[in-house]
């Protein structure tokens, strides 16, 4: 069937929803026009849908025999950006914007399940559309999971996706096993002893102690872990100190470490606090350490990711799916699906040299060529049909 070609006759439609979805971004779990647009896109498409999780939808579409069931994620939630672009789509919300191409992902979704309501008496199984607030917070797929979107129908398989600037814009990226790290978000406060900056003797610097400690952690990656599996820490915060002229009786350090399977991120996060822990104590402070467990990576399944390539090149050519070779050290909530189910996720090309679109996600000028629109929806409706119905 040529997906490409029936999107591109609602492919106005669909410039016009992503628009709409780009001027009003809103934050974390509080999404009320968000999700009302979804909701009165699905209810003109007569797709049955409903409230799940901690705000979010999952909508269902049930083909016309029993069969398997695959899911499709969107993310819905945007950044604490200001948007600088000059186009006529830009955020009308202050300080909010769709820097990351959520707004992307939830008009391809939609897009997504508009043809496949229209097909659903050719297929056999059910498709759920699941729409998760807080991607780039707390993540809102534990929430969903909890809430059993996975469940009732019974989900076997599942689908995402994630617009990116460094492919061009009618090419897709794929990668089998690991696409995206964990992470371990962290925060370290360091105590000394406060004194004048003229008798530094008498007091215990929690700057000087901070120092070490952050150069020390580096040697964690460059000296303790393989240099063929890639790991990072990122000291992203300080603070500390009161005047020029004392001595710092605490510092405040914040961060995260971003590692690719899990062997690694338990070394190094147990040398993470034994690092710290001794230099602070050499130095006579003392520290406490909050190490928190974030996002796990998101695995691709070896069928599914087989599948999805075989899928890809029907709709797009050989030339157009771009094999992937190192994961990305970005995170994803999508993550808590893959840990469920068999997962696949990919990334879509944005870019478009000619157009200016070559901005980095989570900057103030990002954007994307909207011909990636029904590149996404095409290749998702190719994927969920060989699945379904072979």
């Amino acid at each position: 069937m040529d997906f490409l070609s029936i999107v591109t006759e609602f492919e106005n439609q669909l410039i016009s929803l992503r628009r709409e979805f780009h001027k009003s971004p809103e934050l974390d779990f509080d999404l009320p026009k968000t999700t009302a647009k979804i909701k009165n896109f699905l209810q003109k498409e007569n797709i049955d849908f409903k409230d799940i999780g901690k705000g979010g939808i999952v909508a269902i579409i049930k083909g016309h025999k029993d069969g398997k069931t695959i899911a499709i994620r969107a993310d819905m939630d945007a950044l604490s950006i200001i948007d600088k672009k000059n186009v006529i789509y830009k955020s009308q919300n202050e300080n909010k914007m769709h820097a990351c191409g959520h707004d992307a992902h939830m008009t391809i979704a939609l897009g997504t399940a508009k043809v496949l309501n229209n097909m659903k008496d050719n297929l056999k199984g059910n498709i759920k559309i699941i729409f998760e607030p807080a991607e780039e917070t707390s993540g809102g797929s534990r929430f969903m999971i909890e809430d059993g979107v996975l469940l009732d129908p019974k989900v076997d398989a599942i689908m995402g996706l994630h617009v990116n600037e460094e492919i061009p814009c009618g090419m897709i990226g794929v990668k089998n096993n690991t696409v995206y790290a964990a992470s371990n978000p962290f925060k370290v406060k360091i105590t000394g002893k406060g004194a004048h900056g003229a008798s530094p003797h008498r007091g215990i610097d929690a700057i000087v102690i901070a120092s070490e400690v952050i150069l020390m952690l580096q040697t964690l990656v460059s000296r303790e872990m393989s240099p063929t599996s890639p790991a990072v820490i990122t000291v992203g915060k300080i603070n500390g100190g009161m005047a020029q002229n004392a001595i710092a009786d605490e510092v405040i350090i914040e961060g995260m470490i971003r590692t690719v399977n899990m062997e690694d991120r338990e070394y190094i996060t147990k040398r993470f606090k034994e690092v710290i822990e001794g230099i602070v104590s050499i130095k006579g402070g003392k520290c406490e350490i909050t190490l928190i467990d974030g996002y796990p990576c998101v695995i691709n399944d070896n069928a599914m990711y087989k599948l999805f390539s075989e899928s890809s090149r029907e709709i797009l050519g050989n030339d157009n799916v771009k094999e992937v070779l190192e994961p990305t050290l970005g995170v994803e909530s999508f993550s808590y699906f893959s840990q469920k189910v068999p997962a696949m996720f990919y990334w879509l090309g944005c870019r478009n040299e000619q157009k200016g679109i070559i901005h980095p996600a989570h900057s103030s000028l990002f954007d994307i060529d909207e011909g990636c629109l029904k590149i996404g929806i095409a290749t998702n409706l190719n994927m969920i049909v060989n699945y379904l119905n072979n």
